[in-house]
């Protein structure tokens, strides 16, 4: 039964990878330092917070080269930190972004105020902190919020600086304010016993929370003055840069005015249905993608730093795009007459059909590791495909939609997301111009290679036209 099951959906995406195979290129230029935040570790700005699930303003760059884009109106509607809109914004195109998490809502505030605001009032106000070392100085702290999965994160002295800078930077005006504790956001990592690792938080054997036989040892853990004097040091660098630009080249040919940018705070499901029709002149993005990453508990750092309660996290969890275990079946999209046909193409798509089936039957054998998998995979291609029909109303005509995702494997079958999708994206009214693949394909995890073998897996930018 299992076998015939594996067969029909072989059978399946082989047909649809058919019916798509002229829309299919692997693209010699696109890496996985380009399709990830590694492009960005070195650029102005963009490298001030290390935020790995982002995308690089390069590939922003080359697809807009591609495809002769320098005007227009674009959102992004899962915007993480940003990337895209400063993208769009550096080469004068005006951009939206739709955030969910307050820890991407900060990022893309703080990069607004440091495009933006008075350049020699922020770089002074840097300056004064960087002599003054506040942290420092004896005086009251501001206590910050402790999650479970945050306690014990740092050393005591560095939770005590944190709290000592917290205390000192209320006093400062909000655009500065705003510097400051995205400065130290941007280096919570670093001086904590932990690392950001996919669907958690590892801790260094160093923390009291280590349990087990596996150590993990995560190298040089900073001090808070290290880090903080660093940190503050690279953005009034890039400051200064910035606003010093007067080479030969600058001179001679100007940049275009930096478009305006637009930050919606909230979930794209329900900010999407707000926006009028035919107002985008593109879109790019990239979805969390279905691989159970958790951002609330990779964030949770710098969540607890703004202020995040655990009823709140745990409501963020669920208002998330379906991608991990832990989320529930979104109500709203049944709510919705206008989804209606979203929902619809989904219940009859064939291969999205098996593979549910396919999934159920081996939770119902007890041969899934965890049994939210089969609800999240629903959820995620349910909820993609109202998100999809929503991009697709609020584009004008002959405009472009790029969505950078991978694949991936669930107890040995792999599911073809840039086939699905784009075919629920082509069900909707896009006509599916190309998918780019990536030359190198990605690995499943070490668990899936373990128990099935190994099979490379396609990473793709899919471009949609209305």
């Amino acid at each position: 039964m299992e076998y015939q099951s594996q067969k029909k959906i072989a059978e399946l995406d082989l047909s649809l990878f058919k019916q798509y195979h002229k829309q299919i290129f692997i693209d010699q230029n696109l890496n996985r330092k380009l399709v990830s935040f590694q492009a960005n570790k070195d650029l102005k700005y963009y490298r001030w917070y290390k935020y790995k699930e982002a995308f690089s303003a390069s590939l922003v760059e080359y697809l807009f080269n591609q495809y002769n884009i320098n005007t227009g109106k674009f959102l992004d509607p899962f915007a993480g930190s940003g990337t895209a809109l400063f993208a769009c914004s550096d080469v004068g195109i005006m951009a939206d972004g739709i955030e969910l998490l307050p820890i991407g809502q900060k990022i893309i505030e703080a990069n607004i105020i440091a495009r933006n605001f008075d350049k020699n009032y922020l770089i002074n106000a840097i300056n004064q902190w960087l002599n003054d070392n506040k942290w420092n100085q004896e005086g009251e702290i501001k206590n910050f919020e402790i999650l479970p999965i945050t306690a014990h994160a740092y050393s005591v002295e560095n939770e005590y600086k944190i709290k000592r800078y917290l205390y000192e930077l209320d006093k400062e005006k909000d655009e500065v304010k705003d510097i400051l504790l995205f400065a130290l956001l941007s280096i919570l990592e670093s001086i904590s016993y932990t690392r950001k690792d996919g669907q958690y938080l590892r801790w260094d054997y160093r923390s009291n929370r280590t349990k087990g036989s596996k150590i993990f040892d995560k190298g040089l853990i900073l001090s808070f003055d290290i880090a903080i004097t660093e940190k503050l040091k690279e953005i009034r660098e890039d400051i200064i840069n910035s606003h010093q630009n007067n080479d030969l080249f600058s001179l001679l040919y100007p940049p275009k005015d930096s478009g305006k940018i637009n930050l919606l705070k909230g979930s794209c499901l329900d900010i999407l249905p707000t926006i009028k029709s035919n107002s985008y002149t593109g879109i790019i993005t990239s979805p969390p993608y279905c691989n159970r990453y958790d951002y609330t508990r990779t964030y949770a750092l710098e969540l607890a730093i703004l202020g995040v309660q655990q009823d709140k996290l745990s409501q963020l969890r669920q208002q998330m795009l379906s991608c991990t275990v832990e989320n529930k079946t979104k109500e709203l999209l049944y709510f919705n007459s206008e989804w209606k046909r979203s929902i619809e193409i989904c219940d009859n798509m064939p291969l999205l059909r098996e593979i549910l089936n396919y999934l159920e039957d081996k939770k119902n054998q007890g041969e899934l590791n965890n049994n939210g998998i089969v609800r999240m995979i629903r959820g995620y291609f349910y909820e993609m495909s109202c998100v999809i029909q929503e991009c697709y109303r609020i584009l004008k005509e002959d405009s472009l939609m790029f969505m950078v995702n991978d694949n991936v494997r669930y107890a040995g079958i792999s599911i073809s997301l840039d086939l699905i999708l784009s075919n629920i994206a082509e069900n909707l009214g896009f006509k599916v111009e190309k998918i780019l693949v990536l030359p190198n394909k990605k690995g499943n995890s070490s668990q899936q290679m373990d128990t099935y073998g190994k099979d490379d897996l396609r990473k793709c930018i899919y471009i949609w036209r209305k």
